[in-house]
């Protein structure tokens, strides 16, 4: 009987070459590595503690069983899959995906469609490329506490939030979405920064601290739902338990015997949905969902979505330049949590209204170049920091960002030489809430 606990699912039980586990013992040792690898996809889950929600997990599924894709009953446990050989990308390639050589899907030709899908249906989009950071130990909810912008001290086990890593001078570096998990907190971040930010956690662990940092995106895959369509699809998946959760919240299911993770919200709104599973089930998820009506969406369409729903972009409007209330993040960061990297400056400009820019949404009449000047008769008042073309090229859109007092909602701006430009809000920042003057 297979016990599935805290870190059994680790690089080292797969492979079973760097110490001795019961995982290992469970698979004949004759066995090819590849063959082993086969064993183990077929291995049953069991709970640890089942309880009588859990039932069906108390009896051993064998290779014949048939389950429904999802079940209903969530695990009591959190799961860091193995890097399992997955069929995901021939899935996507037999599709008609185009697929770039460091395994990123770049687009399905559909652009337009999805696009549309994302106000009319309902959109999955593959972010396995997208970074997963597992921060584990006994001292993890204060090591993030410290080291984000984040509360995490109020959280708890199911529960989720965005976070913002900043310089101590409240710089940006990146926005984090992060899952409360039983033995671990997972963290979701940019392609970009997954590397920097690891290394960066590891550097402020000191010799007391029970923190262990560890990059599980190979081993895990992440697809994301978005549009008005997400919540039929998920009752229909039995995953109807989401429904009307807050954001961040998020529960453990089990697709054919393999783990998933089902959040509400994404990385770019508070709707919608984000699963993570072994790369084992992605396949069956993927055709799954295509099977309920999901549109699927490339990494480019999915970058030009990123932009005109208003979601700030690692090395566009996070960088050195701005600071995390420019970035208007306001959100992701509390205000009176205590000490933390970036605190200091985030409360001088709370207290003294230092916020002297904002991010604003551009509505362009062509094509403009990231980095042109934004003025205002004559006078610059900010910088463009994002582009792209909406729906069938006929679209321009922007973000960049703009002087307080310069302009706002509404207002005519020029970029680049001879560019006009509108000034609108975008859906990510609208939801964003300063606090009251009051």
């Amino acid at each position: 009987m297979l016990m599935v606990v805290g870190r059994m699912f680790s690089v080292s039980c797969v492979v079973c070459t760097s110490r001795e586990c019961s995982l290992r013992r469970l698979i004949p040792q004759s066995q090819s590595h590849s063959s082993r690898r086969r064993s183990f996809c077929k291995l049953s889950l069991y709970s640890s503690n089942p309880s009588p929600n859990d039932a069906f997990l108390s009896r051993k599924l064998s290779p014949s069983s048939t389950l429904p894709l999802f079940s209903r009953t969530a695990l009591p446990f959190d799961l860091s899959p193995p890097p399992i050989d997955h069929d995901l990308l021939d899935t996507v390639t037999v599709e008609g995906a185009k697929v770039s050589e460091d395994g990123i899907i770049e687009t399905f030709d559909n652009d337009d469609e999805a696009l549309d899908a994302v106000d009319n249906g309902i959109v999955v989009a593959d972010l396995s490329h997208y970074g997963r950071i597992r921060v584990s130990g006994e001292d993890r909810i204060q090591f993030l506490h410290n080291q984000s912008t984040a509360n995490f001290e109020c959280l708890h086990e199911g529960q989720g939030c965005d976070t913002v890593f900043v310089t101590p001078t409240a710089r940006t570096i990146d926005i984090a979405h992060a899952w409360i998990m039983k033995n671990a907190i997972t963290l979701v971040v940019s392609p970009v920064t997954c590397g920097s930010i690891t290394e960066m956690l590891r550097k402020y662990i000191f010799f007391d601290d029970k923190v262990e940092i560890q990059d599980i995106t190979k081993q895990t895959c992440l697809f994301v739902l978005v549009g008005p369509k997400c919540n039929k699809v998920m009752e229909d998946l039995n995953l109807g338990g989401l429904l009307g959760q807050p954001y961040g919240s998020h529960k453990h299911y089990s697709v054919s015997g393999m783990p998933i993770t089902v959040g509400r919200g994404n990385v770019i709104s508070e709707e919608g949905f984000s699963l993570l599973m072994s790369p084992a089930a992605a396949g069956s998820v993927w055709k799954t969902l295509l099977s309920q009506g999901a549109v699927p969406m490339g990494s480019k369409a999915w970058e030009t979505l990123m932009i005109i729903q208003g979601r700030p972009a690692p090395g566009k409007e996070l960088t050195n330049e701005f600071n995390v209330l420019e970035a208007g993040l306001w959100n992701s960061v509390s205000l009176n949590k205590g000490c933390y990297k970036g605190q200091e400056t985030i409360s001088r400009l709370v207290t003294y209204d230092g916020v002297k820019q904002k991010l604003w949404g551009i509505h362009l009449s062509s094509p403009a170049e990231p980095g042109s000047p934004i003025t205002v008769e004559g006078k610059k008042v900010g910088k463009l920091t994002s582009y792209a073309a909406g729906r069938k090229q006929s679209e321009h859109f922007g973000l960049g960002y703009i002087k307080r007092q310069a302009a706002s909602k509404g207002d005519t701006v020029t970029v680049g030489d001879n560019i006009a430009g509108t000034v609108v809000e975008v859906p990510f920042l609208a939801r964003q809430c300063p606090p009251s003057k009051t």
